[in-house]
């Protein structure tokens, strides 16, 4: 077996920790894997270091499909605090004979929405039983592809700063890792709802935190730019489940926060702490049945204005709000539908604005038919269209458009009235 050398550098830097890739008959969650840990001076090595590396295991590459390898790594990376941290990436390489047709040269980082407060919930574990058809379409194209758990060790869902860093380092990982994608590969990232999140701060974090990567642009669609507002507009829904992973995901990066929230909860009465914290090990599917049309913030001695304390307002401008802390450097492809009841499309609107006001090369797009969930499919073949464009570089060529571009269209190709 072809051994990177990048490989055998990290296991020489970590003492042996650095594992070389082997594969594995059965995949074990994360939070029973002792793979799923950093070696010992971790924290010294750069974001974006493998710190650790294996053959997917299992029967991974035929579950996907398309695919010729699998592997995890893991890697150097910076939470939400600006302090060393891990996290761990999935990287699929096409088939042989795919990739050769595009000579090794495209790589796409695919957000997953995992939306969980469960690390058993990330990913490189989910893949094995619900991979989405996007990733077997890419490695189809012959394009290597990222699927980075990008909300860390601690499932820090909606953590904007955690989940960007992630995101980058994962890129800078896999770039570095020698499993034959052409060092002049173009990269782009795609994500949508909860993926957008990895994706947009990550692209607004590129400039100071990763200057050196040039990616070529990103597709972000169902846009989560204020959490908050998510927040007050599912409340009492069928997706009221949102809330408490993601009150626990992004304050589990500020203990202070984390431990006023819990300490708001009621202790009796239907809505109590233990009802909420079961959202710990509870994946998305499983949050929404548990949760659906709660009103949430009946949870919460003081309810709603539990989130206007002033620490929760810190925490919430530090890691929760989109447009604060850069610009993206690369063009933009943002979709939404106008009706979606997830995130309000105002939201999103005032985001673009902000960009436009800048000199942001972005295309938005927003749909009159159908909401959050109907936006996924409605929009995926849109974001096909323009990641190839991306990818394969005729970009400039295809959409001939620079600057700001906002339009609204009307497209249907789903029945889902959501």
């Amino acid at each position: 077996m072809y051994i990177p050398s990048v490989l055998l550098l990290a296991a020489s830097l970590f003492h042996g920790a650095a594992a070389l890739p082997t594969p594995g008959s059965t995949p074990i969650p994360p939070s029973q894997d002792p793979w799923y840990s950093a070696p010992e001076g971790f924290e010294h090595a750069e974001p974006g270091a493998i710190l650790r590396v294996r053959s997917a295991p299992g029967n991974l590459t035929a579950i996907v499909g398309n695919a010729s390898a699998a592997y995890n790594i893991l890697y150097r990376t910076t939470d939400s605090q600006y302090k060393p941290s891990w996290a761990v990436t999935t990287l699929l390489l096409p088939s042989t004979a795919a990739a050769a047709a595009v000579n090794e040269s495209a790589l796409l980082s695919y957000q997953i929405a995992y939306d969980s407060f469960d690390i058993n919930a990330s990913p490189s574990y989910a893949l094995y039983s619900s991979p989405p058809a996007d990733i077997a379409i890419a490695l189809n194209r012959g394009w290597f592809v990222n699927v980075p758990d990008y909300e860390g060790p601690l499932a820090s869902f909606t953590a904007g700063v955690q989940s960007g860093h992630a995101t980058l380092d994962s890129v800078r990982s896999v770039l570095a890792s020698g499993f034959g994608l052409n060092e002049d590969a173009r990269y782009a990232l795609w994500g949508y709802s909860g993926g957008s999140i990895a994706s947009e701060w990550a692209a607004e974090l590129q400039v100071q935190y990763a200057p050196e990567l040039n990616i070529s642009g990103i597709a972000i669609g169902g846009v989560i730019p204020n959490v908050t507002n998510v927040m007050d507009t599912v409340s009492s829904t069928l997706s009221a489940g949102l809330i408490p992973p993601a009150t626990l995901g992004l304050s589990s990066q500020h203990p202070d926060t984390y431990n006023f929230l819990v300490s708001q909860l009621k202790t009796t009465g239907p809505y109590n702490r233990t009802g909420f914290l079961a959202a710990k090990d509870m994946t998305l599917a499983e949050a929404e049945v548990y949760y659906a049309e709660q009103d949430i913030f009946n949870y919460f001695v003081n309810g709603s204005a539990t989130f206007q304390a002033p620490i929760v307002q810190k925490t919430l401008s530090q890691d929760g709000y989109m447009g604060y802390h850069g610009f993206p450097q690369m063009p933009v492809f943002a979709y939404k539908a106008i009706h979606d009841e997830v995130s309000p499309i105002q939201d999103t609107d005032r985001l673009v604005k902000r960009y436009c006001g800048v000199g942001v090369n972005i295309l938005y797009e927003r749909n009159t038919v159908g909401g959050h969930s109907a936006e996924q499919v409605n929009g995926d073949a849109r974001a096909w269209a323009w990641l190839a464009s991306i990818l394969d570089g005729t970009y400039a060529q295809s959409y001939k458009t620079l600057g700001c571009t906002i339009r609204n269209v009307s497209l249907n190709t789903t029945t889902s009235p959501l």
